[in-house]
């Protein structure tokens, strides 16, 4: 109907392109802490032994940790982008809900106006 509010296609809101460049960065954090843990798991298994001292043992060990924060992140990243899809379906289906009312709103109240005139 012309004039009447219409629901935004899934992918067109800027929710969605909020969770879209969210979904993105969370790959990239994923990407990233994969990258470091092969990093970290090279490092630890190639040099040797009597090298993996004083700096050089500290800096396996910061990789390892900062490879645990990334996974960490790249988790709660996800579990964060799966609350605002979440979010956006029942946003979309409240507005496709309020639109159907508005609708019929609009018809009873012709139907109301063309009754009174009669």
């Amino acid at each position: 109907m012309a004039g009447q509010p219409q629901t935004p296609p899934r992918g067109t809101t800027s929710l969605d392109r909020t969770l879209a460049k969210s979904e993105q960065v969370a790959a990239d954090v994923k990407r990233a802490s994969d990258n470091l843990a092969v990093v970290s798991t090279v490092l630890g298994q190639e040099l040797p032994e009597e090298v993996q001292v004083g700096e050089v043992a500290q800096a396996i060990e910061h990789t390892s940790q900062i490879e645990e924060k990334l996974a960490k992140s790249a988790q709660k990243l996800a579990e964060v982008n799966a609350a605002l899809s979440e979010e956006i379906e029942k946003r979309l289906e409240v507005t496709a809900e309020r639109d159907e009312s508005l609708a019929l709103t609009k018809k009873l109240k012709a139907k109301i106006r063309a009754h009174g005139a009669d």
